[in-house]
């Protein structure tokens, strides 16, 4: 007869009862098909009710370590012992943290106090009342009727962009748009990103295990001639605001794309017009979709740049000739961003909250990139340093004054504790590209740290082998 003894604490019986029984069945000391009491005879040993073994016995039989046979009574279940790995007294490996920086050229993310907070406050909470029970119900995997009507109507008014609702797609990032692009146009077709680049497009695109091209840049954006020279059918471009050069591309080479895309069958042109909205000079370009006749444009954009990079909403527009197929492949996922998010979001834009805060952000962005490049030049780096783009959005170049290969300027930087992005960092080989240059994202720069970080990176000079020949 099983025989055992209980404690006085917050188990209950039963399971102390249960964990005993299973602890005998996988030490051995109770073997496949052995025979157990009766649930009223082991009551009645332990002095116990029946409920207690009942319930433990249920248990057990529930995980598989015993079987209840009718009228014959419980027996022992055969349990083949794991694999077990071997005993180490090592502490596992942690992640390795990121190291702190005193100064960050790389990160561009938006400035967090610039952060519309009391308003976007005021529309979450005015999202609760109004939507009600709208918020638990799952939105079209395309997005939120209200959030696609919004922004429509923004690219209208301020893009001039006549688009329909219903081309528009919705997505948590512009990384799940690439990946759901590439599922919609395929993976046998060929994939051509601008070399140099944003290295997470051609990183995603790598990921999906596709045919990949880098194109090289001229003056006037991803070259003409050298994408005519590989076998791309899609061509991934910002043609409006180029990251990292900022270059804009001229409307003669819009029009040379636009040729290339009409000459080939299933050829696609993905505009990703990820932070046009900061252009401090003029108006804004006019958008390679607005010029597509032939519907071989696919238009992205993102609310992360503008707002915030915890706003995890993109969009892209698709061509209509796109949106069956779009519908049959794709249409059974589920919308990725959040129906709170998507309808908080819509009355930001369309109450107009938007353009305010764009307007607000173009003012104080403008006003810190002239800050930024006055202290470059006046300060530490002066004679050292020259603006080479200046309006490229929310970061600009500048050519250092050294004859320091770029892995080298790099590291000594890191030594105090400065984190710099150069231009060669996006180039597919960066041993062709040009050295020196530097890739300053101003946007989450402290100013307050800007003058002692200048000034650790004017110590560089200051070793003999930093000077130029």
């Amino acid at each position: 007869m099983l025989t055992y003894t209980f404690e006085k604490s917050g188990v209950s019986l039963y399971e102390q009862l249960y964990r005993q029984i299973k602890e005998d069945i996988l030490s051995g000391m109770l073997k496949a098909g052995e025979k157990l009491p009766s649930k009223r005879a082991l009551a009645a040993h332990l002095e116990v009710s029946v409920i207690t073994v009942k319930n433990a016995y249920e248990q057990l039989i529930a995980e598989g370590y015993i079987c209840g046979v009718e009228k014959r009574g419980y027996y022992v279940m055969r349990i083949d012992q794991p694999l077990t790995a071997p005993v180490t007294t090592e502490e596992p490996a942690c992640e390795p943290e990121e190291p702190t920086w005193f100064m960050d050229f790389v990160t561009n993310s938006t400035a967090a106090e610039y952060f519309p907070f009391a308003t976007w406050s005021k529309l979450m909470r005015q999202t609760i009342l109004e939507q009600d029970t709208n918020l638990l119900r799952p939105t079209p995997s395309t997005g939120a009727a209200e959030l696609r009507r919004a922004i429509a109507e923004y690219l209208h008014q301020f893009r001039g962009m006549t688009v329909s609702p219903r081309q528009i797609i919705v997505g948590a990032g512009t990384e799940t748009l690439y990946n759901l692009l590439i599922q919609l146009l395929g993976r046998d077709k060929c994939y051509a990103v601008e070399d140099p680049g944003y290295s997470k497009i051609g990183r995603i695109y790598q990921g999906n295990q596709v045919p990949l091209r880098y194109i090289a840049m001229d003056s006037g954006g991803v070259s003409y001639e050298a994408l005519r020279r590989t076998d791309a059918d899609v061509v991934h471009i910002s043609p409006s605001h180029h990251y990292p050069t900022g270059i804009v591309m001229p409307i003669a080479r819009r029009h040379e794309l636009l040729r290339w895309a009409d000459e080939g069958a299933g050829r696609y042109i993905l505009e990703d017009d990820y932070d046009s909205e900061f252009r401090f000079v003029g108006r804004p370009i006019p958008t390679l979709f607005s010029d597509d006749e032939h519907q071989h444009v696919i238009y992205l954009n993102t609310f992360s740049k503008t707002i915030a990079p915890s706003i995890r909403i993109s969009y892209m527009l698709l061509p209509p000739r796109l949106l069956e197929d779009y519908r049959e492949k794709l249409g059974f996922y589920s919308c990725t961003v959040s129906s709170f998010e998507q309808y908080t979001l819509a009355e930001f834009l369309s109450r107009g909250h938007y353009e305010q805060h764009l307007n607000r952000m173009r003012k104080r962005y403008h006003q810190k990139r002239d800050a930024v490049i006055d202290c470059i030049l006046s300060g530490p780096l002066a004679g050292r340093a020259e603006i080479m783009e200046q309006d490229a959005g929310l970061h600009f170049l500048v050519r250092l004054d050294t004859a320091l290969p770029d892995g080298t300027l790099r590291q000594r930087a890191a030594e105090r504790g400065l984190r710099l992005a150069l231009l060669s960092d996006y180039y597919s080989r960066p041993d062709t590209a040009p050295q020196h240059i530097l890739v300053v994202n101003y946007a989450g720069i402290d100013m307050d740290r800007l003058p002692e970080g200048l000034r650790r990176l004017a110590q560089i000079w200051e070793e003999p082998s930093c000077m130029t020949n």
